[in-house]
């Protein structure tokens, strides 16, 4: 298709006016290539190593949830002049979906509330609540990532009515909105310390990007588009 037409069916699975105003010029086309898309890859970042594996797969486009340019550049050099010499040399489109993604239907908080079996869900201003019918061990093996706890949460038994913000989530007035409306425990990534000592309900922090991954996975399969895996490597030190 001709990527105008991709540009209308993007812009209908995440519309841009649902982003948050920080997001102003850096989602959507960010990157244009080729006019024509046939082949399209999938990720959550626009790392080297998904660079060089879109590239490979012959890919027109890369959806991707967050930018590889976040600050506008005065000069492409170093990791930056790395990163989009393959890019542009492959004449490959980068399209970024972000926070328009996050409240869009179906989209990043929906992926993770499925991915956690959550039923009887009602929605926060970012996120949602749901009752969560999984062990925290199940929720980790599922998100496939380590889990830090701060504060009590059962360890056994189902975790109960759970609160979900995908990506960087914690913040104190989200977490009141939360337990207004009966949530156990807050799950998201990026936890500040100060927010840890205010929070009004358990923490449970995962990694950003188990937490935002899944939507793009989702995506993927539903579109029929290859998902380029690349979650961070983490080491547990006893």
């Amino acid at each position: 298709m001709h990527v105008t037409e991709f540009i209308e069916e993007m812009e209908r699975i995440a519309p841009p006016e649902l982003a948050e105003e920080f997001d102003a010029g850096r989602i959507g086309l960010i990157v244009e290539g080729k006019k024509t898309v046939s082949r399209v890859c999938c990720a959550l970042d626009v790392t080297p190593s998904v660079v060089k594996r879109a590239v490979a797969a012959k890919a027109d486009m890369l959806v991707v949830h967050h930018t590889p340019i976040w600050t506008p550049l005065l000069s492409l050099t170093g990791p930056a002049a790395a990163l989009m010499r393959d890019v542009l040399a492959s004449g490959m489109n980068i399209w970024v979906m972000h926070t328009n993604f996050d409240h869009a239907e179906s989209g990043v908080n929906d992926a993770l509330a499925e991915l956690l079996a959550l039923e009887h869900t009602v929605p926060l201003e970012l996120g949602m609540v749901g009752d969560c019918p999984l062990t925290m061990m199940e929720i980790s093996r599922r998100l496939g990532c380590p889990l830090r706890v701060w504060g009590k949460v059962t360890k056994s038994g189902p975790v109960g009515r759970l609160a979900i913000a995908g990506g960087s989530g914690f913040d104190l007035p989200l977490m009141e909105e939360a337990n207004g409306k009966g949530a156990l425990a807050f799950l998201s990534s990026e936890l500040k310390h100060s927010v840890c000592r205010a929070a009004p309900l358990p923490c449970i922090e995962a990694t950003h990007y188990a937490l935002e991954a899944p939507a793009m996975k989702r995506l993927a399969v539903r579109k029929g588009w290859k998902f380029i895996a690349d979650p961070p490597v983490l080491n547990t030190v006893p």
